[in-house]
């Protein structure tokens, strides 16, 4: 698991392999020149102020230390070291500054890669999976985990290289100082790193435990954002209120289970290192006593310290890191690796007329033993009004997902136009066939930006033409911005039928031969429905028109009525036809039927009166 862990976090990071190679480099060079600075302070103090170097060496370039050597006066000794320092560490500062531009650039790159391959892969996942989807865990891992990801390969990955080479160039600079100094100093590294492991090994568990319920507490979040108006309606904010502090709890609780961990761990390392700092300049101590040290090897001794064991001491930051990434990776790759829906598609881009045919089509979801819809028969042709009537679950949304392939059926025949719909590109298909559903979704601008969404060529007067032609353009202009309205977030703004009404000018914009009509008629009245439908025969008499609908009123009109029972095609005809023969379709229209003669005898009784 860590292996694959690894392999998913070092994929992002090949593309940008260059950037990742030069901060991986600069971050082993920052510690190879920070060695250097305490021997400028040993210089100082043996030779200037001291005057030899019997007690240790200058580990500096000779021709650097024979410059110094240059100079007699001690006040002017001191000044030119300290100025030719100040100009080491102005050189030192441009390499930290090389590197951390580099990094930026690569974290930015890995994060873009990640966010592009999430929402790309997202958008082609199947109906199903989105149908099922957990949208607060998914928006989780498009966020967050991005982030974590990002961060480990671009801050704690350097940070690992930079700690190897801060241990090794310390070690190396006190081994040629006092080898005993050194290995007391390194004494600490065993257990630093013993314990660094343990840690790793719990944090693990502990960060996947929090991203799951961190996730759970986003779900509950997201739904209550979304179904504000829900919320209210039900006067169920206590409920929901109590609902979140629950999720919140747990997630906090075991938020602070992880920070004691955390605290527990830091602050033992601390103690640790304090006393391995103790150690040290006891011994030190011990050998300056003894003439085994210098008064400059002490000081530099106490600066090399620093090389040592603090880096050791956030070895245990990295690997906490590191099993954060691991997990944010694998979330990550879980949804990667789901099946792309386009992987099981069909190559032929046949000339689409609206003639379909479902022959003997059976259907069921995958997690299901029973078929959605059992044998189902039936032809349209093009420039037909068909209407599909039936009751909830009867399998009519299910007939609207298979003909865009939303849905694959598992038996039978589907043709458009003679050609098996499995042999037709999905995305093909679905650029010939215009579903509108019942709660189209709006995005949270204009009203007119909405119309011609994707259609950013398209002019006005063409958007006007469609807006009328779903009787919606006199709504719009009533309003007190007309057009420039402003919907909302989903269109919270609008009515139902307002909604629908746009939803379906938006995608007469796209002038495809079938319009299926996924119970997108339900929130207008009976009247603005058939002058919708009269208006789109108007504008194109070959359109071939589905409508999915409960109310008899607006399948009446059809040129053809296809009722559905228990997934089953139970009737098909006119509505005269229908009307007159005992069925399912008989029966709703004597109950719709009379309520609307009641409805016509009332507004004429209204108007008499008058």
């Amino acid at each position: 698991m860590r292996k694959k862990g690894l392999s998913n976090l070092m994929k992002w990071a090949k593309p940008h392999l260059p950037e990742l190679l030069a901060t991986l480099f600069l971050s082993v060079w920052n510690p190879l020149l920070y060695s250097y600075v305490p021997q400028f302070i040993k210089y100082i103090v043996d030779v200037v102020f001291e005057g030899n170097l019997t007690e240790g060496r200058i580990n500096l370039p000779s021709f650097l230390v024979s410059f110094f050597d240059s100079f007699e006066d001690q006040l002017t000794a001191v000044v030119i070291v300290g100025v030719s320092l100040v100009i080491y560490q102005l050189f030192r500062g441009i390499f930290m500054f090389l590197n951390g531009f580099i990094r930026g650039k690569f974290a930015e790159g890995v994060a873009f890669d990640m966010r592009i391959s999430m929402f790309k892969h997202i958008q082609n996942l199947s109906y199903t999976y989105h149908n099922n989807a957990d949208t607060g865990d998914l928006i989780q891992r498009c966020t967050s985990d991005n982030d974590t990801v990002k961060t480990f390969l671009s801050a704690q990955l350097p940070q690992l290289l930079y700690i190897i080479g801060s241990f090794t160039f310390g070690a190396v600079q006190m081994a040629l100082i006092n080898r005993t100094i050194m290995l007391v100093t390194m004494a600490v590294a065993p257990i630093t790193l013993t314990a660094s492991i343990i840690y790793f090994r719990y944090i693990r568990k502990k960060f996947e435990l929090v991203e799951e319920l961190e996730a759970q507490m986003t779900t509950v979040i997201q739904e209550n954002v979304n179904g504000a108006r829900v919320v209210k309606a039900f006067a169920n904010e206590a409920f929901e209120i109590n609902k979140f502090r629950k999720e919140n709890r747990k997630f906090a609780d075991e938020n602070r289970h992880l920070s004691n961990s955390m605290a527990l761990y830091w602050g033992l390392s601390d103690f640790v290192t304090f006393l391995q700092y103790t150690l040290t300049i006891s011994v030190a101590i011990y050998l300056v006593r003894t003439g085994a040290l210098s008064a400059g090897d002490i000081i530099a001794c106490l600066m090399y310290i620093g090389m040592l064991v603090w880096p050791i001491r956030g070895l245990g930051r990295i690997i906490g890191d590191f099993g954060k990434a691991v997990v944010a990776s694998n979330r990550i790759e879980e949804v990667l690796s789901l099946p792309d829906e386009y992987g099981d598609d069909g190559t032929e881009t046949p000339e689409v007329t609206g003639a379909i045919e479902f022959k003997n089509v059976s259907f069921r979801f995958p997690d299901s033993e029973v078929n959605l819809l059992e044998d189902v028969s039936f032809k349209i042709n093009p420039g037909e009004t068909v209407a599909i009537i039936g009751k909830t679950g009867s399998g009519k949304s299910t007939i609207a997902n298979l003909l865009v392939r939303l849905l694959e059926y598992q038996s039978g025949s589907i043709l458009i136009d003679g050609v098996e719909l499995k042999k037709i590109s999905k995305r093909w298909i679905r650029s010939k066939i215009g579903v509108i559903l019942q709660d189209p979704f709006l995005y949270a601008t204009t009203v007119y930006e909405n119309i011609r969404i994707g259609f950013r060529n398209i002019g006005p007067d063409r958007v006007y033409q469609v807006a009328k032609t779903a009787a919606i353009h006199n709504d719009i202009i009533g309003f007190e911005k007309g057009y420039d309205t402003l919907v909302g977030e989903k269109g919270v703004t609008l009515s139902g039928g307002q909604k629908q009404r746009i939803a379906i000018a938006r995608m007469l914009l796209l002038d495809k031969p079938v319009v299926l009509f996924d119970d997108s008629l339900s929130a207008v009245d009976t009247t603005t429905d058939l002058a919708i439908r009269n208006a789109l025969k108007e504008t194109n008499n070959e359109l071939t028109s589905i409508i999915i609908t409960h109310r008899i009123t607006t399948a009446k009109e059809a040129d053809k009525i296809i009722v559905l029972e228990n997934g089953r095609v139970s009737e098909i005809g006119t509505h005269e036809e229908l009307a007159q023969k005992e069925g399912l379709y008989k029966h709703l229209w004597d109950i719709q039927g009379a309520l609307e003669s009641e409805f016509i005898k009332l507004v004429e009784g209204e108007e008499d009166n008058e």
